[in-house]
């Protein structure tokens, strides 16, 4: 993880509170006109940072950033006078941002952010940074959150990662890899060479360890990655087949499927003491098993009742209860960060369904549908869903991983350099 080298603190004290707020209640949501402005500086340096702040704001569905042309006041006007709010008033933007970026004797970058009103005239909210010249993408994606969290009240998930599986290769030869990337598919890198196949992987709440299944000696396994180091182990001693990882919240466990001896049951691993806690014991497959944000709760599915559905129990095993009834099968549940819903893969009338449920089976809502949908995994704010969509083009099928709203609507692809599956969002970096 690289890290910030000077603490952020606020530039100016904030004297007026900000009427402007984002209304996201709304299943579709009217998108804040803002202007974001190149970032002052001596070299392009300003110009890509305010493009990734752009690119994120626009991909979030809740801001519309104004075209660079209709801009009258240029950067360096406004770092050395502040915006003249009589030139920005016509444009219609309800927000301005704007900054400067500078090298200082030690060759690193102090960038300072403005958030401003247009309408009251006013800062709502200013942070400076210190960090390596490398780093300054990260440093966009941070103040892409600050001025998200400013504007709508919700935390924002820009500075945040994507681990994924790459699929590469015809359908006898598929190469299956780890990689990485951030959540608008740059700093992109691999972390397995493709010699035997990975599935399912899963971040940490730290984001810095990835659980995942591997078929490495030709023996489906629950295995452990560790992003800075590379380090891989396999997770517990187990006689049978382990797969659909995931951890608990607090990082301390990890929660998986056994298969054996015609069963599949749900164990648990504490990852300091090494003990294993079966939780549930039927002849049925229960499996996909995810912690409820407080840890006290988990979602499975289960066969059990004759057709795939999902179930949630205490984190013990005890208290299993069906929460899906409606027609179709249920598959790969997961709990959102706030603990309002359940994300699910459904499948019904030969077509696949991405759908949140409320945690009491209340509520369920289909927001994505293609041929083959899959694999839900939440963005850290619990407002968007990552998951992976078939698209059949002519002979050949091209798999990518979507990003949508919690209301569906705005889904957009996230760009990877070939095809992308079982894609899982990281917490905040």
């Amino acid at each position: 993880m690289v890290r910030l080298l000077l603490a952020l603190f606020i530039l100016f004290p904030l004297t007026t509170q900000a009427a402007l707020q984002v209304d996201i209640t709304q299943g579709r949501v009217q998108a804040m006109p803002i202007a974001i402005t190149n970032f002052y500086a001596t070299d392009d340096i300003g110009s890509k940072m305010a493009g990734v702040i752009r690119d994120n704001l626009k991909h979030s569905g809740l801001f519309k950033p104004l075209a660079e042309k209709a801009f009258i006041q240029p950067p360096v006007s406004i770092a050395n006078e502040g915006p003249r709010f009589t030139e920005w008033k016509p444009l219609n933007a309800q927000a301005l941002v704007s900054g400067t970026i500078k090298k200082d004797p030690n060759g690193q970058y102090r960038v300072e952010y403005r958030l401003f009103d247009v309408s009251l005239g006013t800062q709502i909210d200013g942070m400076a940074y210190t960090t390596e010249p490398s780093n300054w993408r990260r440093i966009a994606h941070i103040i892409s959150d600050k001025i998200f969290e400013r504007l709508t009240g919700e935390k924002g998930y820009f500075d945040t990662r994507i681990v994924y599986i790459a699929e590469s290769g015809g359908m006898k030869t598929r190469m299956k890899r780890l990689a990485i990337m951030d959540q608008d598919g740059a700093n992109h890198r691999f972390l397995t060479d493709g010699s035997y196949m990975v599935l399912t992987p899963r971040f940490s709440p730290n984001a810095q360890e990835i659980v995942y299944m591997s078929y490495a000696h030709n023996k489906p396994r629950v295995y452990l990655y560790n992003i800075d180091t590379g380090r891989q182990q396999v997770l517990g001693d187990f006689s049978g087949m382990t797969f659909s990882p995931r951890f608990s919240p607090d990082g301390n466990s990890v929660v998986m499927s056994l298969s054996k001896n015609g069963a599949t049951n749900i164990y648990t691993l504490n990852l300091r003491s090494k003990a294993v806690r079966q939780l549930t014991n039927s002849r049925d497959i229960d499996t996909a098993p995810s912690f409820s944000p407080d840890g006290k709760k988990i979602v499975f599915e289960s066969d059990r009742s004759g057709t795939q559905q999902l179930y949630t129990m205490n984190v013990d095993g005890s208290g299993a209860q069906r929460i899906t009834f409606e027609k179709g099968r249920y598959a790969s549940p997961v709990w959102s960060p706030r603990g309002d819903y359940i994300a699910f893969t459904k499948m019904r009338d030969r077509k696949f369904y991405i759908g949140l449920i409320k945690p009491d089976g209340s509520g369920e809502r289909l927001i994505s549908t293609a041929r083959h949908v899959e694999g839900p995994s939440w963005a850290p704010n619990g407002r968007y869903l990552v998951y992976f969509k078939e698209v059949a083009r002519g002979n050949r099928r091209d798999v990518k991983s979507h990003v949508i709203d919690v209301t569906g609507f705005n889904e957009r692809i996230i760009p990877t350099p070939g095809d992308a599956s079982d894609p899982s969002w990281s917490g905040m970096n």
